[in-house]
């Protein structure tokens, strides 16, 4: 199918990024691409897009091996990512210790979206991209989806398409540039460059990407498994205007409530900016946790074969290997390991209204695999398997609240997590009205936040772990 090209007009006027990213949010009709038309695209992209992946034992990976003594699963190139057994002692709060397998990722990737104005609206390129952990194989990613290893070539495959657009010197104007966390239960210390950049000048568009608006791609958000998790927290780090709305919100409702929480000032939250940031320190500092590493082999829990590693009550997840073919790629065959989990996570947001202001109730989040020990989380965030025998206080705070819901579901999609490093990894992302929310108590690991303090923070390293990015582009959609 041929690659589907838009008109590019001269900007309009100058306007701040936040309100030009307002304007294509509402933009729910694109100029370089229709809605018949992307429908047509993707259609096209399924049926010629394939992807052949295969299980294969651990022992047989090609270009993969175990160091001695089953110490770590390692590429023979030194690069890419590596498997590691840590031991996690944690004190303060939540005292406890115990043994795991972590990805180790030490580059820096770059998610990057390219962006261009079509008509005064901005639109992004998006990229339809088959990864072998995926369910659904086919889903829209960032213009760039690229780790250092894959963009520098070590792989000895092709080029990644459009790189040039974000990295010196050929890199248009800068709409965000953050390093963000991924996730701190499955990586240790892996981070993203999350980079939006706009360009100018004429773009060749490729078969496999197509332009969006911001308001196609929020639609899009409900659709299971379709956008995927690089594309949610890229899009999650973009500015809002919190004024320049075509009208303001007025009366009752869910809509109506989120846009003012999106413009809601200081005093329209139950606490302060400053005393946000205040209690995540007093959380940082309250916690302490040493993460060691250690061979898999002296994972007590965990057993280590051909075939697999895997955690002897069969929970939590496996790592487990795959072969993959696929002529649509810039390596047409590899192999490699995947995290596999053994069920289906849930991530939530517990919502409130108050005084016509929509509040969300936020959690610190103490993962092994974070820099900074601690960064802002959902409500709500486990596999509900893993605690299917557990006694009532090592069940997860809010779990049969959130379960329970019916009516008062305002989101409830299944969407997929990174299928390039884990295969079927698939939450169900939810945004829940509270019914009674002055009976959920407070504790000290949890904070009522407006939407506009916690968007706040997405402009900064380390503060909003990846499902809440993830949860954030959802909440967009709800607008």
């Amino acid at each position: 199918m041929s690659a589907i090209l838009g008109r590019s007009g001269p900007r309009p006027q100058t306007l701040p990024d936040g309100a030009r990213v307002l304007r294509s949010a509402l933009a729910t009709e694109g100029v370089a691409t229709t809605d018949e038309r992307f429908a047509a695209w993707l259609a096209e992209c399924e049926r010629t897009n394939r992807m052949l992946v295969e299980r294969v034992p651990l022992t047989e990976l090609r270009g993969w091996r175990f160091t001695e003594g089953d110490g770590s699963l390692v590429h023979e190139s030194g690069r890419f990512f590596s498997v590691d057994g840590v031991r996690v002692t944690r004190t303060g709060r939540d005292p406890r210790s115990w043994g795991q397998p972590l990805i180790d990722q030490p580059e820096v990737g770059i998610l990057g979206l390219l962006a261009k104005e079509f008509d005064g609206v901005l639109h992004f390129l998006m990229q339809a991209k088959i990864e072998p952990g995926n369910r659904r194989r086919l889903q829209l990613s960032p213009t760039v989806q690229a780790t250092k290893s894959n963009y520098t070539k070590v792989h000895g495959g092709a080029a990644t398409p459009y790189l040039e657009h974000f990295l010196r010197p050929g890199r248009g104007r800068v709409i965000t540039d953050v390093l963000q966390s991924e996730q701190g239960t499955w990586f240790l210390g892996k981070r993203n460059r999350n980079m939006v950049v706009e360009t100018t000048g004429p773009v060749p568009v490729l078969d496999s990407f197509c332009w969006l608006t911001l308001g196609q791609i929020r639609r899009l958000l409900t659709v299971p498994n379709l956008i995927n998790m690089d594309s949610r927290t890229v899009l999650a780090c973009l500015p809002v205007a919190a004024s320049g709305w075509p009208d303001e919100p007025s009366g009752p409702g869910f809509a109506a409530d989120l846009r003012r929480s999106v413009q809601a000032g200081e005093a329209d939250g139950p606490h302060t900016d400053v005393e946000i940031l205040s209690w995540l320190n007093d959380v940082r500092t309250e916690t302490g946790q040493s993460v060691e590493r250690v061979p898999l082999s002296a994972l007590e829990d965990w057993r280590v074969s051909r075939d697999d590693i895997a955690h002897r009550d069969g929970r939590y997840f496996r790592v487990i290997g795959v072969s993959v073919e696929s002529g649509h790629r810039e390596v047409k065959a590899w192999s490699q390991p995947l995290l596999a989990p053994c069920g289906t996570g849930v991530v939530a947001f517990l919502t409130r209204r108050v005084d016509g202001v929509l509040q969300v109730l936020m959690r610190a989040s103490v993962e092994p695999g974070f820099l900074d020990v601690v960064e802002l989380g959902p409500t709500l965030q486990c596999d509900p398997a893993n605690y299917a025998d557990a006694p009532p206080e090592r069940r997860p705070r809010f779990l049969d609240r959130v379960l329970g819901a019916t009516g008062d579901v305002r989101y409830d999609v299944v969407l997929s997590e990174e299928g390039g490093r884990f295969h079927h990894a698939e939450c169900r992302y939810m945004v829940v009205e509270c019914d009674d929310a002055e009976a959920v108590e407070p504790h000290p690991d949890f904070r009522w936040m407006t939407v506009r303090q916690i968007l706040s923070l997405q402009r900064h390293t380390n503060y909003l772990n990846v499902q809440t990015r993830s949860l954030l582009a959802c909440l967009s959609s709800l607008w």
